[in-house]
């Protein structure tokens, strides 16, 4: 017999939303930077330093932010951990009626509930506890050098085709170009994360592209309004 597989869309959530933040901000920080230098500039060289400096920075930000706020997420998981473990060595037969009791709140017998944690407790007591209790398991760990690196590649490669279109195209075709290609880009980046998010794909799509649109178009207006164009 074939094991039966069921598709879960919320295990994908935490590097989906890494990946899809990642990715997006990636596109639109640096095609907005792009297109705001373009329109204050009168030549390609300052627009692909902007460019470049920008999708390093935000790579390294992005890295740089998820690693802290990760890390506390562990140190948080790593206290609950120790003090779980204090408890089971203190209080074992406590902890282990509160085990009994969460099973029945999920619809077990008394005498099923107690067999089952029984077993699981012979099993692993701590890695039972802090699944059952505090909702803590290996799949859902907070991974912080990960979680920074996942951040920091999907900012770089939402970022480089922006940059890329800039350095080849004529520069009076740069903000246009630049612009057309990160609209169809967000369009595709929020459709993707919404099929794989389970999410309706078009609203989803619709939402980013709209958010890269005001973005794009304020940087456009900020460096025509104070660039020196010649």
């Amino acid at each position: 017999m074939l094991a039966h597989k069921d598709l879960h869309f919320s295990g994908r959530s935490g590097w989906l939303r890494a990946a899809v933040l990642g990715a997006n901000d990636g596109l639109l920080s640096t095609a907005s930077i792009i297109v705001g230098v373009a329109a204050a500039s009168a030549a390609t060289g300052p627009v692909l330093v902007a460019g470049l400096a920008g999708l390093v920075a935000g790579a390294l930000s992005m890295a740089a932010g998820e690693y802290v706020s990760v890390s506390s997420q562990a140190d948080s998981e790593n206290a609950d951990l120790k003090r779980e473990a204090i408890e089971l060595a203190g209080n074992a037969d406590g902890e282990f009626e509160e085990l009994v009791g969460i099973l029945r709140t999920r619809g077990m017998s008394d005498a099923t509930a107690r067999q089952a944690a029984t077993e699981m407790t012979e099993h692993d007591a701590l890695a039972t506890h802090a699944r059952e209790e505090i909702g803590l398991s290996d799949t859902l760990n907070a991974r912080p050098l990960q979680a920074a690196a996942a951040s920091a590649a999907a900012f770089l490669v939402g970022g480089l085709p922006p940059l890329i279109v800039a350095a080849i195209v004529p520069f009076a075709s740069v903000a246009v170009a630049v612009s057309l290609v990160a609209l169809a880009m967000l369009f595709g980046l929020g459709a993707t994360g919404a099929r794989l998010g389970g999410a309706p794909v078009g609203r989803a799509a619709l939402r980013v592209a709209f958010w890269g649109v005001i973005a794009m178009t304020a940087t456009y207006a900020i460096g025509a309004l104070f660039g020196t164009r010649l």
